[in-house]
């Protein structure tokens, strides 16, 4: 995997989540960074272990959290202009 993947995988999959509520999945992510699967995967991986309060669900290859936002649902509601489609870590 390129190094040069690490930013933008994190500034796309920040991107994403506020958008869309949720984090992409790493095929999704494949699209918008237009690379293969497997390099998407791998980017958002690096992208996470290196960043504060981001991180994969245990065991699995998918974003569990990345900070602020939860990737499943927590007691922490985010809303914005009355829409509440994120949650807190």
């Amino acid at each position: 995997m390129e190094t040069d993947l690490i930013q933008p995988a994190y500034t796309a999959t920040m991107e994403y989540l506020v958008s869309n509520g949720r984090a992409p999945h790493y095929t999704e992510l494949a699209e918008i960074l237009q690379v293969s699967v497997e390099e998407a995967r791998l980017a958002q991986v690096a992208a996470a272990e290196r960043a504060v309060g981001c991180w994969m669900s245990e065991g699995t290859d998918y974003v569990g959290s990345w900070a602020p936002f939860a990737n499943t649902p927590t007691q922490y509601l985010i809303s914005v202009d009355g829409i509440q489609k994120w949650y807190g870590q």
